[in-house]
């Protein structure tokens, strides 16, 4: 089984308390976003979990505690998202030199293969137009040349739950541009990209991008990719799609414990969170001693002859 840590949110950042609490525990529970009383039970003993993956914009508190994920033969990396946006978009995420120290030790410390860069989303506004984003990926992998073998990028879609903060955003001189990637600049940019991570000795890929950017050099890319887990750790894991993600998305199945509405960087875009408040306070009422993310939901572990209760992602309604 592959642990997803977290689309949903930020454990690292957040969260490391409760995680590494799990850890010791043994497991943990997660209740359907959609039907509270469907809760899952998650082992997270060493023999269970095949790989963990982090997603985060801030790992640095769990890097404490990555001796003991060692020792207790618990394999992981890290989706690690660097950007330099304005803050009207990413309001706060780490600035941006705080962010490049903790990627460069986290990299040492756990090897730069297992640190995997996330130059996404791409959102394209008047102040953040493609040559923007040039000079901020290129300031970005000169900074993390020899400490990453692997860049993502994606384009911003427009989910649901951010659109109203994004319309906010427009009278304030953030109007998305949508139509660039119409434009010869969009074309241009991405041959840039793909050049830039050439240069500092990294592929790059997309993720779950709906626009085919095979022709200027980017194939689609897995972020819970199990080639990528049989290269950096030797071993075989389901080679199954996720059937319930994006039909853009090419990662192959794993079990998210996080939950929606509980990450607090505020980042305008964001399709994890419906309400910055409602994060706020989830956060403020979260218990690192409960088996749950969010609340405190019990579930007994699953016989062998039980199929695992569905959650947000098995219905369809996770990303």
């Amino acid at each position: 089984m592959i642990i997803s840590a977290s689309r949903r949110t930020d454990i690292p950042a957040f969260y490391t308390p409760w995680f590494i609490n799990r850890v010791r525990a043994g497991y943990c529970t997660v209740p359907n976003p959609f039907n509270r009383r469907q809760v899952s039970y998650v082992s997270l003993r060493p023999a269970e979990v095949d790989v963990i993956v982090f997603w985060t914009r801030n790992p640095a508190p769990l890097i404490p505690y990555l001796d003991e994920l060692d020792e207790r033969g618990l394999r992981y990396y890290f989706q690690y998202t660097v950007l330099d946006n304005p803050r009207a978009l990413d309001p706060k995420s780490p600035p941006l030199p705080a962010a490049l120290n903790t990627f460069r030790r986290l990299a040492e410390k756990i090897g730069p293969q297992k640190v995997i860069w996330r130059y996404d989303p791409i959102v394209f506004t008047p102040h953040t137009d493609a040559a923007f984003h040039r000079d901020a990926f290129a300031r970005i992998a000169a900074a993390l040349h020899g400490y990453t073998r692997r860049v993502v990028i994606s384009i911003l879609d427009r989910y649901p739950k951010a659109a109203k903060r994004l319309a906010a955003l427009e009278p304030h001189g953030y109007p998305l541009d949508e139509e660039v990637i119409q434009t010869p600049a969009f074309e241009h940019l991405v041959r840039d990209l793909v050049a830039l991570a050439a240069q500092h000795e990294m592929e790059i890929v997309s993720c779950a991008e709906d626009i085919d950017l095979r022709p200027y050099g980017v194939r689609p890319g897995k972020c819970v990719d199990d080639d990528y887990i049989r290269r950096v750790f030797g071993i075989e894991v389901t080679h199954t799609k996720d059937p319930h993600q994006r039909k853009a998305c090419g990662c192959v199945v794993s079990k998210d414990i996080g939950a929606y509405d509980t990450c607090l960087f505020g980042c305008q875009y964001c399709y994890a969170t419906r309400s910055f408040d409602r994060a706020r306070q989830q956060h403020a009422m979260h218990n690192p001693e409960s088996p749950s993310l969010i609340g405190w939901y019990e579930a007994p572990p699953p016989t062998k002859d039980e199929t695992p209760t569905p959650d947000a992602q098995q219905l369809g309604l996770g990303f």
